[in-house]
């Protein structure tokens, strides 16, 4: 080697910088959770994506069901793109927000599981997709009202994880959706039990401050401001420190605001007290949170957080911005994390959007 040619010494560097990017771009992965239908997707740039989460299914007589004939088509125009992008992962979403009421009943017994379990695998098995992500909302906590919870959910679903593994074996993917929040990491997952068996655990690090709060502040936040103060940060920092693999983590990312009304002017609405209202999806930024509409637009740098406030109709809002979800990859990227999630495809613009932003900070586009 001390002989090599400079050139070609400098030629084989780059060679060898580049194929780490590339392997950089490989191993991190860009997820989308999807609830459009069969056409919107193919308006999308799929090709800057490694999974489409369909959401969702739901349990219906204790087993995996899809909805109506509409998922059904949705489902196999998603499995259909792999033949266009034969990396692209498609998988099966269970609950959402809304949508685990069954879940705390149905998974506390060994037999509700298997049952669950097996349907998992004939649903997978008939569409050809690739793995299920669990979106319970939450084990042992109390998440949607009125839902049922209870504190031996957190073992149940350690259980579940357990019986879905077995089923699966190692041919699908299994991940699931955790709160990002300081009380969901306490109390709804065994940690150590949980992610020695799954590919991922996909931190919903937004609705930080959520929709039942009284006092704004930032709901998708990568660094606390305040002491006890809920961030992406605070989640993933927790979860190293007990023993769960940086790999294995994914941070999420929101495509929407949230919005408070009869909020004081003070701190341009920052941790004001308010009135939870609608907010805007990020297509509609670029029309709705506009200087002509009274919005004036700030960034919270210790945060890595923007905000807006329009002080004549007294209203904060919240939300992650291309600026915003440039800085969770590369925070993701410079930890060594997984990768970055976001709820949801649809709510990004079609081109120079959200996805874009991330391709882009990855190196990938």
């Amino acid at each position: 080697m001390n002989n090599t040619h400079p050139l070609l010494m400098l030629v084989l560097m780059l060679m060898v910088a580049m194929q780490g990017i590339c392997q950089s771009a490989r191993d991190f992965s860009v997820i989308a959770y999807y609830t459009g239908d069969d056409k919107a997707i193919d308006r999308y740039p799929v090709d800057q994506l490694t999974h489409l989460i369909f959401s969702f299914g739901h349990l219906k007589a204790g087993r995996f069901h899809i909805d109506n004939a509409r998922d059904t088509t949705t489902i196999k125009h998603l499995v259909g793109l792999k033949e266009t992008y034969p990396d692209l992962k498609i998988m099966l979403s269970l609950g959402g927000w809304s949508g685990c009421e069954p879940c705390s009943d149905v998974f506390s017994t060994a037999a509700g599981r298997k049952l669950f379990a097996a349907s998992v695998k004939e649903v997978n098995d008939y569409f050809g997709t690739d793995g299920i992500d669990l979106d319970w909302e939450y084990p042992a906590i109390e998440g949607f009202p009125g839902h049922p919870f209870k504190p031996k959910d957190r073992e149940n679903f350690t259980a579940l994880v357990v019986e879905l593994r077995n089923v699966l074996g190692d041919t699908n993917e299994l991940s699931f959706a955790a709160g990002g929040f300081q009380k969901f990491l306490d109390h709804s997952i065994e940690w150590d039990k949980v992610m020695p068996l799954v590919d991922r655990v996909n931190i919903m690090s937004y609705d930080l401050v959520n929709g039942y709060s009284t006092v704004t502040g930032h709901h998708t936040p990568i660094y606390s401001v305040h002491a006890n103060e809920e961030s992406t940060d605070r989640a993933v920092s927790y979860l190293l420190d007990h023993g769960v693999a940086a790999e294995k983590l994914v941070i999420g990312a929101a495509f929407y605001t949230r919005v408070w009304k009869n909020v004081a002017a003070a701190d341009n609405g920052r941790y004001e007290t308010g009135e939870h209202t609608r907010g805007y999806n990020f297509k509609r930024y670029e029309t709705e949170l506009t200087p002509e509409k009274g919005w004036k637009y700030f960034y919270d740098e210790q945060a890595g957080a923007p905000y807006w406030y329009n002080a004549e109709a007294g209203q904060y809002a919240t939300g992650d911005n291309i600026r915003s979800v440039k800085a969770k990859t590369r925070y993701a990227l410079d930890k060594k994390l997984g990768g970055i999630m976001f709820w949801e495809l649809t709510l990004d613009k079609e081109k120079e959007g959200m996805v874009d932003a991330i391709a882009n900070e990855i190196g990938i586009d």
